[in-house]
């Protein structure tokens, strides 16, 4: 099976992303958001370009088997992605691949928001494991899972301190992991 398919599908996936984000960023700013840690961004995007970079590089030629891994592979891929658009559409106009709030506003705790604090980064981690098992991509399962652990463990923490410091945040997830 040629891994093409794939590989398309989730590009595209993250350009409709970068569009949704820009259109909500722009709708964010009109109703007095502010964007925070601006440079923790271009982390977060160069590091989804490298790791797709090395994934096409690593799986050439892009031919993977039919096999076990790949039907539980492919099938863990669309539940990220059917938990990815739980989050888009919960947060609505306020989902955002950049840190934009809106300052005194509350947060939301419906859809996944009400099981974890971030649930789309949960998505995020498990693509970084998911895609290279898929991929028979060895090298890029590893290097890019402990790359991408580090650059959200800082996001988280950016992501938590403006939430904290401009929304209702810690009164409503003062415990939640």
């Amino acid at each position: 099976m040629s891994l093409w398919w794939l590989f398309t599908f989730l590009i595209l996936e993250r350009i409709l992303e970068l569009l949704i984000s820009a259109k909500n960023k722009y709708s964010a700013f009109r109703s007095g958001g502010q964007e925070f840690y601006r440079e923790s961004y271009s982390m977060m995007v160069g590091l989804q370009v490298l790791f797709f970079i090395a994934l096409i590089l690593e799986s050439f030629p892009w031919q993977i088997p039919l096999d076990m891994l790949t039907w539980i592979g492919l099938t863990m891929i669309v539940l990220c992605q059917l938990l990815r658009y739980w989050c888009v559409m919960t947060l609505g106009s306020r989902w955002n691949t950049r840190i934009i709030l809106i300052p005194n506003s509350s947060v939301i705790r419906t859809g996944p928001y009400r099981f974890m604090r971030h649930p789309n980064y949960l998505v995020v981690t498990l693509e970084f494991a998911i895609i290279p098992l898929v991929a028979r991509a060895p090298f890029t399962l590893f290097v890019f899972s402990v790359a991408n652990l580090l650059v959200l463990q800082q996001r988280i923490t950016l992501e938590e301190q403006a939430l904290r410091e401009f929304t209702d945040y810690d009164q409503h997830f003062p415990t939640r992991r």
